[in-house]
């Protein structure tokens, strides 16, 4: 039996993966996108209003639109649900224990894997404050946490 798949054949199991798991994956992409867009605009909500100096900085040119994108930033939480959808329904198996804690793992390896790399060279080309930039990768941490316990209450 042979192991080693071409990039063409790798493509398509990962594809009938998709399909086959599709309605998992749509079906997590909701409930952890919704329990996502609740939580985390309800803590930024409650951020802003307990440490409103701190987001002072976000009031700049930079981080303000026209209002034409705001669809973008709301649907965030679906993007992001859908996308750790799709990594949970490949790596779930490695995910184990109780759920709080499989989902907090399973937050902790996305965020070391994508954000950190992401955040990394985000500080080094841009004029931000590290302080604003270790928020984001916390605010990364505590959303897919959420979705990494709502993959995991789902699937018990």
């Amino acid at each position: 039996m042979n192991d080693h798949h071409t990039p063409i054949q790798e493509a398509e199991i990962w594809i009938e993966r998709i399909k086959r798991n599709g309605r998992e994956i749509l079906s997590n992409t909701i409930f952890s996108g919704v329990a996502i867009f609740i939580l985390s605009y309800g803590g930024l909500f409650l951020a802003i209003r307990i440490f409103p100096n701190f987001f002072i900085d976000y009031i700049n040119p930079v981080f303000n639109s026209d209002g034409s994108r705001d669809l973008y930033f709301y649907l965030h939480p679906f993007v992001l649900a859908l996308s750790l959808s799709v990594f949970w329904n490949r790596f779930s198996k490695y995910f184990v224990g109780n759920v709080l804690m499989a989902g907090i793992e399973f937050g902790i390896v996305y965020s070391f894997v994508a954000l950190v790399p992401l955040l990394w060279i985000t500080y080094s080309a841009m004029d931000v404050e590290f302080q604003m930039v270790f928020t984001w990768l916390v605010y990364g941490l505590f959303q897919s946490c959420v979705a990494g316990v709502v993959f995991c209450w789902k699937k018990r």
